[in-house]
């Protein structure tokens, strides 16, 4: 029997005693963890300490939030502060509302302020942390899954996604599943970033450049599909411009940046241990080992 549309859950939530768990919440917990062990597991091997990502996770990931969610209210304030609205509801982050372009955004400077402390440079860690980011991403979206949002134009393809709720407006029926595209092209992003940083030797943040410009590229057409409420400039949906903007901004890094500064750093955090078992010295611009610069000094001597 052909599966004729991907069914939604009854329900969100699910109690165990008086503890609830919410399907958003729990997808988003797990994203971040996929990316943290991936984003580690990719910084030891540029030669980076391991915990080294977690620790400034734990500045990065609640700035995202804070960031996401303020994107999402202020993008969709009628959402909360409109005639008849509670504009309480605005901090119920559980049921749904993470703007990506602000989680990224304010999720960075948090990043900035974990790396000054660490001494080491943001853009190696950003670099480490961008596949894992995109999986994060497509692990996510399944939240939208379990609030029954997000969901796409009316359609009746084999794949459809079935809406039972009724609230906030929704009509029940059968539409493009949008979550799910978001999901696989987050899945394909992640392999073409792993894919090409090993391919090129992406560094100085080229990598997490070529993970936003991917995903701006995705996002666009995704965004396109949906008919959920939305501002619009010049008839086009606020998030299709601001994909647009933002994947042309990442496509001019790429190109400035290996021109002004190709390859991969050779040191990525200061004192950790390279592959051949020696230690790291801080050096200026985090490019030089303490060897390199100490020859450089000694070939101007003589």
């Amino acid at each position: 029997m052909e599966l004729a549309y991907i069914p939604s859950p009854s329900r969100g939530v699910i109690h165990l005693g008086p503890i609830p768990l919410r399907g958003y919440a729990f997808c988003i917990i797990i994203g971040v963890f996929v990316a943290v062990w991936l984003g580690n597991k990719r910084w030891v091997a540029r030669g980076g300490r391991s915990g080294t990502v977690a620790d400034i996770a734990v500045w990065a990931v609640p700035f995202g939030l804070v960031g996401g969610r303020l994107y999402h209210v202020i993008t969709d304030y009628e959402l909360y502060f409109s005639e008849g609205r509670d504009w309480v509801d605005a901090f119920k982050i559980w049921e749904g509302g993470l703007g990506i372009w602000g989680a990224i955004a304010l999720g960075a400077v948090g990043a900035w302020i974990g790396c000054r402390r660490r001494g080491i440079p943001l853009p190696a860690w950003a670099d480490a942390l961008a596949p894992g980011i995109a999986l994060a991403q497509a692990i996510g979206r399944w939240g939208n899954w379990f609030n029954q949002e997000l969901y796409g134009k009316p359609t009746d393809l084999p794949w459809a996604l079935e809406i039972t709720s009724s609230a906030d407006g929704r009509v029940p029926g059968t539409y493009q599943p949008t979550f799910l595209y978001e999901s696989l092209w987050c899945i394909g992003v992640a392999f073409l970033v792993i894919w090409a940083d090993r391919r090129f030797k992406l560094g100085h943040g080229r990598a997490f450049a070529l993970y936003v410009a991917a995903y701006c590229a995705g996002r666009a057409w995704i965004e396109y599909l949906r008919i959920d409420d939305a501002h619009h400039i010049l008839g086009l949906r606020l998030n299709v411009w601001t994909a647009m903007i933002v994947f042309l901004l990442a496509v001019v890094y790429l190109v400035l940046s290996a021109k002004k500064r190709p390859g991969r750093e050779a040191v990525v955090e200061p004192g950790a241990e390279s592959s051949d078992g020696e230690a790291h010295e801080e050096t200026k611009d985090g490019d030089e080992d303490s060897g390199a610069k100490d020859g450089a000094e000694s070939a101007k001597k003589t």
